[in-house]
């Protein structure tokens, strides 16, 4: 069992949090929201000041934060935390950033002799809860093979993508298709729900033909046809809107960089983000289908 530092205790990463208690490791917990801090504490995590202290004596760092600009902080500069880390100490940032974000921080790490890598994760927050997450790991065979037992506490699969930012670009693409696909499903529900379909028949029927996919199948976003999903609780929870949009800009910005035509995935990310413009940033993505179904 390890000493882990678990820093950003938002929809996924309480949950992570919590999972690498009921593993057995002796986890310290920091966020901004005290709260979320209490929460954990009330199941046996300790917690500190700041960041740098609750990363005192820590075995590994695990980083779950909302964007590239908070990673930067946390990590970077003369106040970040690879300044005051040990040598050997590893770090595992599961925050979905751009990769040359990544990179940069593995540079900084690598300069102070830290075990770095990138593990962006996959599998929502039902995922998180159940310690069913899928870890997308960038950095070397040997870091990562040390960052395996500790991410088997929080997932179900765990992938070497490749080198530094590997896991990034295939988070990115990963969250690309997602928002497509749950974009398309909507679409087509809307459609058959305009020519009287009753949603859930026509989800089944498309379940078991050659429409059916994730979205459609385990996170169905027209309200009531699924329980447990985020559309049958006003879709709240979930993974937000807002940090879709924000994935889709990273891919967007990636294929820029990389002359890569992604002429479906700039159409998600226009639909995302007029949806976004229109209030409903702090919902599930799911709720896309509100741009096609009227209330």
């Amino acid at each position: 069992m390890a000493k882990i530092t678990f820093i950003g205790l938002g929809n996924m990463g309480a949950p992570m949090a919590s999972n690498l208690l009921k593993a057995g490791h002796d986890v310290t917990v920091f966020d901004l929201s005290q709260p979320a801090v209490e929460a954990l504490v009330a199941e046996g995590a300790s917690t500190a000041d700041s960041g740098k202290a609750a990363a005192e004596g820590a075995e590994c760092i695990i980083t779950m934060l909302p964007a590239g600009k908070h990673v930067e902080a946390v990590y970077l500069g003369d106040d970040g935390l690879l300044s005051a880390l040990p040598e050997g100490t590893l770090v595992i940032d599961s925050s979905t950033i751009a990769p040359e974000t990544s990179r940069a921080v593995a540079e900084a790490a690598a300069a102070k002799d830290l075990a770095f890598i990138d593990a962006p994760v996959s599998g929502g927050v039902g995922g998180a809860k159940a310690g069913t997450l899928t870890f997308i790991c960038g950095g070397e065979a040997g870091t990562f093979n040390r960052a395996k037992s500790i991410l088997e506490g929080m997932g179900k699969n765990i992938f070497h993508a490749g080198p530094h930012g590997a896991g990034q670009v295939a988070k990115i693409c990963n969250n690309m298709m997602l928002a497509i696909l749950m974009a398309g499903t909507s679409e087509a529900l809307a459609l058959g729900a305009k020519n009287g379909l009753d949603p859930a028949v026509l989800s089944e029927i498309m379940k078991q033909s050659s429409g059916g996919n994730w979205a459609l199948n385990v996170y169905n976003p027209w309200p009531g046809v699924m329980e447990g999903v985020p559309a049958s609780r006003e879709y709240q929870g979930g993974f937000l809107v807002n940090l879709m949009t924000k994935d889709l800009g990273l891919a967007f910005d990636n294929a820029v960089k990389n002359q890569a035509s992604i002429p479906m995935g700039s159409l998600a990310r226009n639909l995302f983000q007029l949806h976004a413009g229109q209030g409903n940033g702090e919902l599930d993505f799911s709720s896309i289908l509100r741009l096609y179904k009227a209330d």
